[in-house]
C-alpha cells in the first residue's frame, strides 16, 4: 500500500503517507509502522519505477531508454542538420529587434560546420536548402575547405526536413535521409552541444546578448553584420579548437587520412537542386528586372521576349542564374549590386549579331514568300489562257470564285 501510494501520478508527501498508512493499519488491526519504516519502503524503490509512475512515459523515455548513437567512421559519412532560435537581439530590415534563426549543417565523424544559414524567418525547406548548398560547395574562403555530398543526412521530423523537395534533392545526389525519431530528439546531442557552444563562446561576447542579468539588452547589429562575425568565428575558431570529445580541432579530424569529398558535376547543377526558384521572368531590351533591380548578360540578347526561369541565393543578390527550357542559359549580374559592367563593346555587338540574325532569317521568308507569289501569278495566267472562249459568239457564264 506504501508503494502503491508512492507510485501515483502526483503522490502525496511522506508525511500523508505515514498518516494514511497509519489509520489503515490501525483500521485493520495491523502494527502500525513507524515513519522511519515508511520513508525506507519509498527510498528502496527503484527511480525508473517511481520515474515511471509519478511523471509518464515520456520523461522515462528520456531518462531511462536505451538509445543507439551512431557514430560516424569517417568525413562525410553523417552530416546532421538543426535549427535554433539564437540568444542575441539584432536589427531586422524594419529597424526594429529581432531574433534571428540559426540552420546549422555538422559533419559527425570531425563536427566540422560544413554550412550554415541565418534568417528571421522562422525554419522551411528554403533555410534548409541554402545551407545544405553551401555545405556541399567548395567554399571561396579556403580556410573553409569543409564540403562534399554526405552519405547520411541525419535530421530531426520538422516538416522542413521532411519535405518533398528535399527528399529529390536527396534521391538526386545519392544522398540516403534518415530522421529521428518522433518526439525524441536525443541522438541529435551533438548538434545541441554546439549550439551551446555558440551561445558560450560565441553569443555571449555580442552586443545584444539576451541572459538572465541582460534580458533587456539593445540591439547594435544588423543581420549581415552578425553573419560576418559568426563566419570569422567558424572559421577561425571553433574549427580550430580542439574538441573535447574527439580530442581534435574540427578541421584537422576532416582533413585527416588525405580524405577527398565527393562534389556534384556542376556548380548549375546544384544550383537546380537547391537554389530558391523565383516565378517566371520576361527578358526585356535592357536585362532581366527582378527584387527591384535590373540583371544583363550579353547570352540574353537572342532570348529577349522570351519567358524563363531564374534561381536566386538570397545571400547574394548580386548575380542570378537564369534557366531557359529547364536548362542552364547563362549568370545575369546587377551592376548596382556586383560593382561589375558589361563592357558596351559587348552589348553591341550582341545588339548586332542579333539584328543581323534577325535581317538574314526575314530576307529569307520574304523570298520564299516572293517566289511562291510569282509562281502563283504564273500559274493563273496560263490558265485564264486556257479558258478563254475561241468563238466569240459563244456566251459563257463566268463565276468569280469557280
Amino acid at each position: 500500500m506504501i508503494e502503491g501510494l508512492a507510485l501515483k501520478k502526483a503522490p502525496p508527501s511522506m508525511a500523508s503517507i505515514h498518516r494514511k498508512v497509519e489509520r489503515i493499519a490501525m483500521e485493520h488491526g495491523w502494527t502500525v509502522p513507524s515513519y522511519g519504516t515508511v520513508y525506507d519502503i519509498i527510498e528502496s524503490l527503484p527511480s525508473s519505477l517511481k520515474t515511471l509512475g509519478n511523471e509518464g512515459s515520456v520523461i522515462y523515455k528520456e531518462n531511462f531508454d536505451l538509445i543507439h548513437r551512431r557514430e560516424a567512421q569517417q568525413p562525410n559519412e553523417i552530416w546532421q542538420a538543426d535549427h535554433t532560435l539564437l540568444d542575441i537581439w539584432i536589427w531586422n530590415e524594419k529597424e526594429k529587434p529581432a531574433r534571428p534563426w540559426l540552420t546549422i549543417i555538422m559533419d559527425d565523424y570531425s563536427r566540422a560546420v560544413a554550412g550554415y544559414f541565418l534568417s528571421f524567418d522562422a525554419p522551411s525547406a528554403i533555410q534548409t536548402s541554402l545551407a545544405l548548398h553551401q555545405a556541399i560547395w567548395s567554399k571561396e574562403d579556403s580556410r573553409w575547405r569543409v564540403c562534399g555530398i554526405p552519405s547520411i543526412f541525419y535530421t530531426d521530423h520538422g516538416s522542413d526536413f521532411t519535405s518533398d523537395h528535399l527528399e529529390q534533392v536527396g534521391a538526386d545526389l545519392r544522398m540516403q535521409l534518415i530522421f529521428s525519431t518522433v518526439g525524441v530528439p536525443r541522438g541529435r546531442g551533438k548538434i545541441e552541444r554546439f549550439f551551446q557552444t555558440i551561445n558560450q563562446l560565441f553569443l555571449q561576447e555580442q552586443p545584444g546578448y539576451i541572459s538572465h542579468s541582460r534580458p533587456s539588452l539593445s540591439p547594435s547589429m544588423t543581420l549581415p553584420e552578425l553573419d560576418r562575425q559568426l563566419r570569422e568565428f567558424l572559421i577561425e575558431t571553433y574549427h580550430f579548437r580542439v574538441h573535447g570529445t574527439t580530442g581534435f580541432p574540427p578541421v584537422t579530424r576532416w582533413e585527416s587520412e588525405g580524405f577527398l569529398p565527393q562534389l556534384p558535376n556542376s556548380l548549375e547543377d546544384l544550383d537546380l537542386l537547391l537554389l530558391n526558384v523565383a516565378t517566371s521572368r520576361r527578358i526585356h531590351p535592357d536585362g532581366i528586372r527582378f527584387q527591384g533591380f535590373r540583371y544583363e548578360s550579353t547570352t540574353l540578347a537572342p532570348y529577349i521576349g522570351e519567358d524563363v526561369t531564374i534561381r536566386y541565393n538570397p545571400r547574394d543578390l548580386a548575380e542570378i542564374r537564369v534557366f531557359f527550357h529547364r536548362q542552364f542559359l547563362c549568370r545575369a549580374i546587377c551592376p548596382e549590386l556586383a560593382g561589375y559592367e558589361v563592357d558596351i563593346k559587348d552589348i553591341i555587338a550582341a545588339r548586332s549579331h542579333r539584328k543581323r540574325n534577325a535581317t538574314r532569317q526575314i530576307k529569307t521568308r520574304n523570298a520564299v514568300f516572293e517566289e511562291l507569289v510569282q509562281d502563283s501569278h504564273k500559274r493563273s495566267k496560263t490558265t485564264e489562257a486556257d479558258e478563254t472562249p475561241k468563238s466569240s459568239n459563244t456566251k459563257l457564264k463566268r463565276y468569280k470564285y469557280e
